[in-house]
């Protein structure tokens, strides 16, 4: 399954006013017509916040909002690349000689990375053409895209790489609120932090019980070794790690190795000056974040009669873990979250790398309206910034379809 294409679908250009409108770009840039259009769905992940690098299943979904692509293949090496954006300048390079400089983070960076892995199976090799531009991501978004069906969430699972069918509670809808704060992963350090937090966890985990912790590389790793409940890890993350963030050369006296040997061996390129650690609070937002997953999945299956309030509980827990335990959050995504429960959400948190971006919030359908309207009042209108970006900030969503391949019927 992760390795089909996305389907090829005909489609009447004079029905499609999107495709239509880029398709008269297009040939206003390059003076020829694209032969095929691909669409990318947006991704919102419902819960399982930073957990997929670390082997756990995720819960996402994606969105009916979309990015659409015109492509017309050539006879030479040069690839051209332009956005209906203006404020994303045009770009061309050779294919024999991609440049992409994790330093200075680009719009075009992103088909680059694409070009440089295009051998290996759709949604695996996304993840790793997103390791060109320094983000140690670990999968969710590529696969969410490709595996998505309208109608449904999915529970994505790693290792191999599947996705099950997760029906959401009818009386409900999700509604998306940016908090217009960027933040780029590829052009700062929090995010791969985390990662690398998460992989020393694992190695003083491993280590402390006795497992071969040189080879063990994702928090996952240590309980399947083991054998154990993700309550059970919980309690093994209480008993061996502290709360107090861990020097390098603590990290290094609990191994048994060299400072040298840590850094050429475990810290990736980019951690070589970063000097302290928290490791008790990742591995124990992950653990219990894994389990928010699984109780989710299991509540959406069983579908008792208050499912939408028990939803919307573990996207609370979800988001003060990411807020408290894995320090991802910003004073913005906490006013807006705040906000969004005020205005009548059962449910709200972060979604994505946080540090900015969006909130996902559970509505239900027949508040659905006055929340809209709350939302906008106390968080968009009172400030020119925010205000500008309002039409494209807040919308209510369903379960999308994945990407998709169109040619002209």
């Amino acid at each position: 399954m992760a390795g089909d294409a996305p389907s090829s679908l005909p489609v009447q250009l004079v029905e499609q006013p999107r495709l239509l409108k880029l398709k008269e770009s297009f040939i206003a840039k390059f003076g020829s017509a694209p032969k095929f259009y691909v669409r990318a769905p947006g991704r919102v992940n419902l819960i399982g916040e930073h957990i997929d690098y670390c082997g756990y299943a995720v819960l996402p979904m994606a969105i009916e909002q979309d990015i659409l692509i015109a492509v017309e293949p050539v006879n030479n090496d040069v690839v051209q690349l332009a956005n209906t954006n203006s404020l994303y300048l045009d770009f061309s390079t050779s294919v024999n000689d991609i440049q992409i400089k994790k330093n200075k983070p680009q719009w075009h960076n992103y088909f680059l990375c694409g070009l440089k892995g295009i051998q290996v199976e759709l949604a695996e090799i996304c993840t790793k053409s997103e390791r060109y531009i320094g983000t140690e991501g670990g999968g969710m978004d590529q696969s969410i895209s490709f595996l998505a069906e309208e109608g449904t969430a999915k529970l994505i699972e790693f290792s191999p790489l599947r996705a099950t069918d997760v029906r959401l509670p009818s009386g409900a809808v999700f509604v998306i609120a940016n908090s217009c704060v960027e933040m780029n992963k590829a052009a700062t350090s929090h995010y791969n932090i985390r990662v690398m937090e998460c992989r020393l966890a694992t190695k003083l985990l491993s280590k402390s019980r006795g497992l071969d912790w040189k080879k063990m590389l994702r928090l996952q790793d240590v309980q399947t070794k083991l054998g154990v409940s993700l309550e059970e890890m919980l309690t093994i993350v209480e008993e061996v790690l502290h709360p107090e963030p861990y020097s390098t050369e603590e990290i290094c006296k609990c191994l048994g190795i060299s400072l040298e040997d840590l850094r050429s061996q475990i810290l990736s390129q980019n951690m070589q000056d970063v000097s302290t650690f928290k490791l008790h609070q990742r591995a124990k937002h992950v653990y219990s974040e894994a389990a928010r997953v699984l109780e989710f999945k299991k509540i959406c299956n069983e579908a008792p009669a208050n499912a939408i309030q028990l939803l919307g509980e573990l996207m609370n827990q979800s988001y003060i873990s990411c807020r408290e335990m894995y320090e991802c959050s910003c004073p913005e995504l906490d006013r807006l979250v705040d906000i969004c429960l005020q205005s009548g959400a059962v449910g709200s948190r972060l979604t994505g790398a946080g540090w900015g971006g969006c909130t996902v919030s559970m509505v239900p359908t027949d508040k659905l309206n006055t929340f809209l309207k709350n939302v906008k009042k106390a968080y968009y209108q009172n400030d020119v910034q925010r205000l500008a970006l309002e039409n494209n900030s807040l919308f209510a969503t369903k379960p999308g379809r994945g990407a998709l391949v169109f040619v002209e019927a």
